[in-house]
C-alpha cells in the first residue's frame, strides 16, 4: 500500500474512481522504475518501437505510440546524445531513419531485466489465477468505448 502522502491523486478521488486506482498503480510503479533504471516511460517506449533492428523516422514512432511529436523529438535528441540511437538518411526521401545502437539495445536489455522483476516480484504476492483475473479485468477496462 502506497502511503498517502506519496499518492498523486487524492483519496477522495480514489475512493469512487476503479480508474482512478488503475492509474495510480500505473503511475507509481512507472515512477518507481524511472527513478531505478534512469529511464522514462516515453523513452522506454521508444527503445521498444526500435527492437529487432527496426528502422523508422521520428514521426513515425510518435504516431506508433500515440505520443506529441515534440515530445519524441526531445527524448530522441537525447538518446543520440547519449549514444542509444543513431540517425541515418533513408534510402529513398529526406526521412532520417534511427535505430538502436549497440549500447541503446544493451540498455533496452536492462530495461526488460528490471521489468521482469517487478513482474516477478508481482508473481511473488500474488496467485496466479489473481493474475491471470487481473489481466482479464484489466483488459475489460483497457476495451471500454468512451
Amino acid at each position: 500500500m502506497i502511503p498517502i502522502d506519496k499518492r498523486p491523486i487524492p483519496s477522495e478521488i480514489l475512493r469512487d474512481s476503479a480508474i482512478a486506482h488503475i492509474a495510480q498503480a500505473y503511475f507509481s510503479i512507472a515512477k518507481r522504475l524511472e527513478q531505478k533504471t534512469g529511464c522514462s516511460a516515453t523513452r522506454g517506449f521508444i527503445l521498444s518501437t526500435l527492437r529487432g533492428g527496426a528502422a523508422l523516422n521520428q514521426n513515425q514512432i510518435a504516431k506508433l505510440l500515440g505520443f506529441d511529436r515534440t515530445v519524441v523529438h526531445r527524448s530522441i535528441k537525447g538518446m543520440i546524445r547519449e549514444g542509444l540511437l543513431t540517425e541515418r538518411k533513408a534510402d529513398s526521401g529526406r526521412a532520417l531513419l534511427l535505430h538502436l545502437t549497440a549500447k541503446g539495445n544493451k540498455y533496452r536489455d536492462h530495461l526488460i531485466r528490471e521489468r521482469r522483476a517487478v513482474d516477478e516480484k508481482l508473481r511473488r504476492v500474488l496467485r496466479p489465477h489473481e493474475i491471470s483475473t487481473l489481466i482479464r479485468l484489466l483488459d475489460v477496462a483497457a476495451a471500454l468505448e468512451i
